[in-house]
Parts: structure tokens; sequence; C-alpha cells
């Protein structure tokens, strides 16, 4: 029997919007969480997107290996005690999405906004692609001219050219570039594949 592929990690995307005034106990609620969602199975880091320009909304990205491991932390009973705590910091109730893959990247700041063009996903993920896999390979190449065309060297480019994408170039462009990639008052409507 063939079965659909399994992406490589899921993301849990958390969005919040706080009352006004809140913002310090939010964050220092967020610097409970974080570490708590570290202690359970295939944790695989977290992300947290600030809101820029006076706005409310905050996203918090938590991506586990697995879906079952991604489930085991939301129904935890620690998960379950922490939640107690936010309706007085919130103006509404949490927004979660669970996305595949790396699709989480391109979760609108809010939900008034739309999703980015398919084209603007495209450009912004091969302006990072492109350069991380033709510098990291020639970076290791002069530091460790042995590795190139080994296996283990084809690991350490890969290795690297992920970390770099996730922990770095993904979370930084989208945040600078977040107005371009939904636009603030994009229509909910309009076709997502122009």
């Amino acid at each position: 029997m063939d079965y659909p592929h399994q992406p490589d990690h899921v993301t849990l995307v958390i969005t919040h919007r706080l009352l006004a005034g809140k913002q310090e106990e939010y964050q220092r609620w967020l610097e409970k969480v974080m570490p708590q969602a570290a202690l359970f199975e295939g944790h695989l880091g977290v992300n947290v997107l600030r809101p820029v320009h006076g706005e409310q909304t905050w996203t918090v990205l938590i991506r586990f290996d697995s879906l079952d491991n991604l489930y085991h932390w939301i129904n935890s009973e620690q998960r379950k005690a922490l939640l107690t705590e936010l309706p007085q910091l919130l103006c509404g109730p949490e927004h979660i999405e669970v996305r595949p893959g790396a699709a989480f990247w391109f979760t609108p700041p809010t939900a008034e906004r739309q999703p980015p063009k398919k084209w603007k996903q495209f450009l912004l993920t091969l302006a990072v692609i492109f350069p991380s896999t033709n510098l990291v390979p020639w970076f290791w190449h002069q530091l460790l001219p042995a590795a190139t065309g080994t296996l283990w060297g084809h690991f350490l480019n890969d290795a690297c050219v992920v970390a770099l994408v996730v922990y770095i170039w993904m979370p930084a462009l989208t945040t600078l570039l977040k107005n371009w990639l939904a636009p603030r008052g994009s229509k909910a409507l309009e076709s997502n594949d122009e």
C-alpha cells in the first residue's frame, strides 16, 4: 500500500490578539510556555513574531517532528494549565492552525490579511534557497576540501542550508517583508493564485 508523503515537520501556528497594556504580562507568559514545549519529544523550536506598527497581534510558531508529537503537546496537561492564564491577556480566543512542512512561513500576521500570492512565496523561497545552496558548499570546500563530493560533505552542506533557512533567513525575511507578502487591506476573497 502506498502512503502519502509525510512532511518532515509540522508547525503549530498560534495567533493571539492582546488587550492593550498586556504586552509585558504576555511576554512573561511566553517565557513559561516555550521551555515547557521544549521538554516534549520531537520539539524542533519556537519562533515568536512580534507585532509592529502598533498592532496587538502576536504569532507563535512551535515546530515538531511529527503530528503525533505535536498533538501530545497540544493535549498535554502542562499546556492546558498555561492556557487558563490567557483569557485575562487576550481580547478574543486564540487562533491555532497546524501547518505541514514550511507552509507556516507564509501565514498572514492577522486573520484579516490573505496569505501571500504563490508567486511571492516562490520568489522569496528562491531568494533564500539559491544563495544558500551555492554559498554553503563553497564555504565548506574552502574550509574542508576533503568533504567535497562525499556523502558526509553533502550532509554537512544540507544541514547548514536547512539551519540557515529555518533559523535565520526565513524568520528574518518574512518579518521584514510581511507588508509586501500580505499587504494591509488585502481582501480575503481575492484569489491566492494570481
